[in-house]
């Protein structure tokens, strides 16, 4: 059985996909770009968007009854893998011990032509 997941605390959904859907007592995480959900508008900077992207992903894990300390798998698209220090210590800013496993890739391009896209996958229970 499946469950969707939607805040209006993160951004809506650009095309056919939910926020999050929970199947069982996991949660997957759409990926999340950094677009701030009260304006509707891209942040400017890799540093904004990191900090934007991570916001929109905890909203999402908040509304799903879950948070950062029970996610599983992080992955990390980056438009510059030049981005990665920056986006790194970020990152770990707002996770603590011990840390989910994670993937971190470069692509040639983002939706909206971002700087950097995450996605989880959290465990419920």
């Amino acid at each position: 059985m499946t469950k969707e997941i939607h805040t209006t605390k993160a951004p809506a959904a650009i095309g056919p996909y939910s926020q999050a859907i929970q199947a069982g007592d996991f949660v997957y995480v759409s990926g999340q770009i950094p677009i701030d959900p009260a304006t509707g508008e891209v942040v400017e900077g890799i540093e904004n968007q990191t900090k934007q992207v991570l916001k929109n992903l905890q909203a999402i894990l908040q509304e799903a009854g879950t948070d950062f300390n029970q996610v599983v798998k992080f992955t990390i698209f980056l438009s510059d893998m030049n981005h990665f220090a920056t986006v790194n210590d970020i990152y770990g800013s707002f996770l603590s011990e011990p840390y989910p496993a994670r993937a971190t890739v470069e692509v040639s391009r983002l939706p909206k032509d971002v700087l950097v896209e995450m996605d989880v996958i959290a465990y419920t229970k």
